[in-house]
């Protein structure tokens, strides 16, 4: 980003804040977000620039289709035209949300060709600032950056810093955390796992013992969906159970409730939002190749909520770009811009025919240049601000959940209203 963009960003959100914390402006936090479908009034789009290959580590093994694990894989800088083409469908899309009265920021420039290095690890060179939504999230007034759960991620945050610190600065309501940065040594990654065969994974798939081990908190935003008063978390290769505790321990006294998701049949967890997707209250886009747990669905079952399997996208495995890490499911890889409104990627026919079935105005962009960065629309995207409250989707008890001295009966939270910090 050049001087001058940054400049007139910081210049617009100084503008806004002041339109939102005048006298006589709305009450509600300029960071305000309770779930995935709220009406959009604020969002950050992420920028290809600078980026490059993410290394192999200890808790990622990138391969090319048809080739072994790790090897032949590129490294350092990608190419220029590579960036471009990412970039163009990126202001395709932060044009199209401009268009619908979304104010739109941008990630600060970054060199992610740098190298890391701490006492714990090294790291050749970084990644890229195309997925916020792994990084950071916003839950009602508060925005939570994740701990990630791979070195060459370990500074992602630091494009979008200035941004939250605007944030933050300028109106009081607004509650920034940052979760404890875990070590990333190798003590905190399962080397075997790499190893295990398919059938191998088929037989421990109910462990849900990933790449990471259970000693450090660990998770990426990515991993969690909201829908108002409950929070859902996928334990992932991404996210582990210390990760959930810990958002347990952080949102629980607020009033809300963290639910821990599994996907037996999927052996390379690793983000929600290719899953289980939450389109509006009541309905959840779900993956027919990863059905939840039998347990967990009975919960949304029981609460009146209807599952409904995404179809066949347009590509297969095989014909994903040659550098996506990502399945075909980046198909599900929507975003809400409000309850009847959602963007999706311009090629995949089958979802927009059953989404309008579904009551659903459904929006275009080409996007399938930005696979290869990590995601497609939702993970390119933070959503800040949201019109609305948070609301109570759920009213019969989640039976999988502990209960405690205390605590709501069957949700094993404190007693009392949602809070606002």
């Amino acid at each position: 980003m050049t001087l001058e963009i940054f400049s007139q960003q910081q210049a617009d959100i100084d503008a806004d804040v002041s339109r939102v914390t005048r006298p006589g402006a709305p009450a509600g936090p300029i960071v305000n977000s309770w779930n995935e479908w709220d009406p959009l009034e604020e969002i950050l789009v992420g920028r290809a620039d600078g980026a490059c290959f993410e290394p192999t580590e200890s808790g990622y093994r990138p391969q090319l289709r048809g080739t072994p694990t790790g090897r032949s894989f590129p490294t350092g800088p990608k190419s220029p035209a590579v960036v471009a083409r990412a970039n163009e469908e990126l202001e395709g899309l932060a044009e199209l949300l401009r268009t619908l009265g979304v104010t739109v920021r941008r990630p600060d420039a970054a060199d992610f060709t740098t190298a890391v290095k701490t006492p714990s690890f090294e790291v050749a060179n970084q990644y890229c600032s195309v997925c916020p939504r792994d990084v950071l999230i916003t839950v009602g007034n508060q925005i939570i950056e994740a701990t990630m759960s791979r070195r060459a991620r370990f500074f992602e945050y630091l494009p979008y810093r200035s941004l939250v610190y605007r944030y933050w600065t300028a109106d009081e309501r607004v509650v920034w955390t940052a979760a404890p940065k875990p070590s990333m040594s190798d003590t905190m990654y399962r080397p075997e796992f790499w190893g295990l065969t398919l059938d191998e994974r088929h037989a421990r798939m109910h462990d849900f013992e990933f790449c990471v081990t259970q000693d450090e908190v660990i998770f990426d935003a990515a991993d969690i969906t909201r829908a108002g008063r409950d929070i859902f978390v996928q334990e992932s290769m991404t996210t582990n159970r210390m990760g959930i505790r810990w958002l347990r321990r952080e949102l629980e006294p607020r009033g809300l409730r963290v639910h821990a998701l599994h996907f037996p049949l999927d052996f390379f967890p690793s983000h929600i939002d290719c899953t289980f997707v939450p389109l509006r209250p009541g309905l959840v886009l779900t993956n027919p190749d990863r059905p939840l747990k039998a347990d967990e669905r009975e919960f949304f079952v029981r609460n009146g909520w209807r599952l409904v399997d995404a179809p066949t996208p347009a590509y297969g495995n095989d014909e994903m770009p040659r550098y996506c890490q990502s399945s075909k499911w980046l198909s599900m890889n929507l975003l809400s811009v409000a309850p009847g409104v959602v963007i999706c990627e311009a090629s995949e026919k089958n979802l927009h025919e059953l989404l309008r079935g579904l009551g659903f105005e459904v929006l275009t962009v080409p996007f399938r240049n930005v696979y290869e960065f990590g995601g497609s629309l939702h993970c390119a995207t933070w959503d800040i601000r949201r019109t609305g409250e948070c609301q109570e989707y759920f009213t019969v008890p989640d039976r999988t959940r502990r209960r405690g001295p205390g605590t709501d009966p069957g949700f094993g939270i404190p007693r009392g209203p949602i809070t606002h910090s």
